[in-house]
């Protein structure tokens, strides 16, 4: 028996060195399930232990019982005189323990705690999981698109499987079987069936994050990226900061001859994106947020974040921009209300009195058309 329960074991030590879950984890779980299968199938009243030796494999059953002046239940309880016949120095509230393995119980355990110990092998493996992800909320990760479920896209991480429901999918987009792409993870549940790990390909987190993977300066923390507003699958904006003047922020973003940038969109499937540079003077953040439109001035009254900004006549389609795409997206970045008027427009119906006037030059900015 001891050379079989030495294999049984043997197995089990390479099921947990395989899944990378601690022995102990499945020390506990053969025994539970140990304890589970004499209940079963011999007492299922008697409270009972289970040792299981480390190292032969060989186990024994142990009935428990409290001692007690007077017996209540014959089953869990034993009087103090059937204790002395034990043992004379037992007294009132001791625990004792008698050994009750059956003679066939191990073929019969074998049997019933497969089932048990393979359940818990799956739990410590989803537990493990979900530590692994739970820290990485806010992340971005490589995936491998699986299948389609209804709606919903199942992504392959590898070790475990991530869902990208319909909210969070790039309405452009096509994700064929077999493709590998970088996912944001939006949120990682814990569930009975195991964590649940939800992505995203639509979040502002994205692009921030594949920013930060292409270009150095921002990772390193030379460069900021100070806000991000996107159009997923259409258009993103980014507005970038460095305080090292000697630094260029947009270029350092935009790389030589494009390449950082084109990485970036090139992930995206082609989404344009403009890098426009951050300035703390809102009149001066708010001119280059429109990029690529250059901009003549920006009146503002700063406790509503207000602003209205004149453009040239021939630059007002620009900086509206298609269906009002480059104004929402300006809207979005700096947390202005930004309403656009051409020179013309502002002649005839001038600027509200109580709006500041800043003449202002759009600073250096990148935009991918």
């Amino acid at each position: 028996m001891a050379t079989k329960n030495k294999g049984f074991l043997e197995a089990f030590r390479e099921v947990g060195k395989e899944k990378g879950i601690a022995l102990d984890v499945l020390f506990d779980a053969i025994e539970a399930a140990l304890i589970s299968a004499y209940k079963r199938n011999f007492n299922s009243a008697q409270n009972v232990r289970v040792s299981l030796d480390r190292t032969t494999g060989e186990f024994h059953v142990y009935a428990v019982k409290n001692v007690e002046n007077e017996v209540k239940n014959d089953i869990t309880d034993i009087s103090l005189d059937d204790a002395h016949k034990i043992n004379p120095d037992y007294q009132v509230g001791d625990v004792i323990e008698e050994e009750v393995t059956p003679a066939n119980f191990g073929r019969i355990a074998a049997q019933t705690a497969k089932q048990v110990v393979v359940q818990r092998i799956r739990e410590a493996e989803r537990g493990i999981i979900y530590e692994e992800y739970s820290n990485r909320s806010n992340d971005i990760l490589t995936g491998i698109v699986q299948r389609t479920e209804g709606k919903n896209v199942v992504i392959d991480l590898g070790r475990t499987e991530a869902l990208l429901t319909p909210a969070e999918q790039i309405p452009t987009e096509q994700y064929i079987p077999n493709e590998r792409l970088k996912f944001y993870i939006v949120e990682v549940k814990k569930t009975t069936k195991g964590p649940q790990i939800l992505l995203s390909r639509t979040h502002p987190g994205l692009l921030k994050r594949l920013f930060e993977l292409e270009v150095p300066e921002i990772s390193d923390g030379t460069v900021e990226i100070k806000s991000v507003a996107r159009e997923p699958g259409m258009r993103s904006k980014i507005a970038v900061y460095s305080k090292d003047e000697n630094i260029d922020p947009v270029g350092s973003c935009v790389g030589q001859k494009g390449l950082r940038v084109q990485a970036v969109v090139d992930e995206l499937r082609g989404e344009k994106i403009d890098i426009v540079k951050w300035n703390q003077d809102p009149a001066k953040y708010i001119a280059n947020s429109l990029s690529p439109a250059k901009v003549v001035s920006v009146a503002i009254k700063e406790n509503e974040k207000i602003s209205k900004v004149i453009v040239p006549d021939y630059q007002l389609s620009l900086a509206i921009g298609k269906e009002g795409q480059n104004a929402r997206l300006a809207a979005k970045l700096t947390g202005w209300k930004i309403d656009i008027k051409s020179e013309s427009q502002a002649d005839q119906n001038g600027i509200a009195e109580d709006m500041e006037v800043v003449n202002v030059t759009s600073e250096k900015s990148f935009s991918l058309d």
